[in-house]
């Protein structure tokens, strides 16, 4: 998903994380005994808009890397399946599901690079070993599903590029990650 991403785009990727996410819950109630507790935690957006920074700009930037590196035909048919949820949604799917009780649910923002100078809240002092952070982070996520699409000719030579855009974003923005974390009770 990108900021521009025609509605239906995120209409699909809305419905498959309500269809995942019922059902990773209906099987964790399975397992767990009544009134027995989970807690999750994930990143998600401080928005219920879908085009939010909080969710898009961290791959958009990805996305830019992999313009300046790939076929435009091997990138029109990528597809990196990752939905940031709104703190709504996951309390509406809960509900819906039904084998849970939201104990508590909270929202909290870390920076991109967990390492950066937590003091100053406006920009990075830092930028390329920050950009780096923040690269190295996305690539544990994503190389595999970026290797198995585009071959692993390109990986190191994207992700530098991609640290790069990052802290050249992180100098004129300190951007943050939305956190949900949730404890829940199985109902009786």
């Amino acid at each position: 998903m990108a900021k521009a991403s025609p509605p239906n785009v995120f209409k699909a990727y809305q419905e498959q994380f309500q269809k995942d996410f019922s059902l990773f819950l209906r099987l964790r109630s399975e397992e767990i005994i009544q009134g027995g507790r989970v807690v999750f935690t994930f990143i998600s957006r401080s928005t219920d808009d879908p085009r939010s920074k909080d969710c898009c700009l961290i791959w958009e930037l990805l996305a830019k890397s992999l313009l300046d590196l790939a076929a435009k035909a091997d990138i029109d048919t990528f597809n990196l399946p990752y939905y940031h949820p709104y703190e709504g949604e996951v309390r509406e799917i809960i509900e819906m599901e039904g084998s849970f009780d939201i104990d508590k649910l909270e929202t909290f923002a870390t920076n991109w690079d967990a390492n950066d100078d937590i003091i100053n809240n406006n920009f990075v002092f830092e930028k390329d070993q920050c950009g780096r952070n923040v690269a190295n982070i996305v690539r544990a996520a994503a190389e595999p599903m970026l290797v198995s699409h585009f071959g692993d000719d390109i990986t190191d030579e994207l992700f530098k590029r991609y640290a790069e855009y990052v802290g050249e974003h992180l100098c004129v923005e300190k951007t943050k990650h939305i956190n949900i974390v949730l404890t829940m009770t199985k109902k009786e």
